[in-house]
């Protein structure tokens, strides 16, 4: 039976929760990202369109996958390599950041640029995800899933405002 979208959403803010990670900690993400450009840039308008991302059903599905995915390697549920590879995070698995690409194209290729950084820097939360080497806890998927979010978030922001750039000037 398919949810309907009130409820996946429900059930995405639900998970996200459940793993640790609060809709604050990514607008934080998107502040940072954002600041430079956006003189009048609050919080509240961080969290306004981190929320607005995850309206979207294909962000949602992308949320649920991904921390299911982390949940069963977590379980040692996953047959091997496909377990040993997530459980470790291999650098050259790529699908987690594949999957999380599909948030960050909602709202163009500056995402992309915003989600790369992110990616590379680790900065907040997306650091305590990463860092789970020597707990029970996977987070393969979840930290990409948490800075494309923060990502997409920045480029919606970026969208709204398009004078801030010196192109559009």
């Amino acid at each position: 039976m398919v949810r309907s979208g009130s409820e996946l959403h429900r059930t995405a803010l639900e998970k996200l929760e459940k793993r640790g990670v609060s809709l604050g900690e990514i607008a934080e993400l998107v502040y940072d990202l954002q600041k430079p450009y956006l003189n009048e840039l609050t919080m509240d308008l961080c969290l306004e369109n981190v929320q607005a991302v995850i309206r979207k059903r294909e962000v949602q599905n992308a949320i649920l996958t991904g921390i299911e995915l982390d949940v069963l390697c977590e379980e040692g549920k996953l047959s091997s390599p496909l377990q040993e590879i997530i459980k470790e995070d291999e650098g050259l698995y790529g699908i987690d950041e594949i999957l999380a690409l599909s948030i960050v194209n909602v709202y163009g290729s500056i995402g992309f640029t915003n989600y790369g950084f992110l990616d590379k820097t680790k900065p907040k939360v997306i650091d305590r995800l990463d860092d789970h080497k020597n707990t029970d806890e996977t987070h393969t998927f979840l930290d990409d899933i948490v800075g494309a979010i923060a990502a997409a978030a920045a480029s919606r922001l970026a969208h709204d405002n398009p004078e801030i750039s010196d192109v559009m000037k």
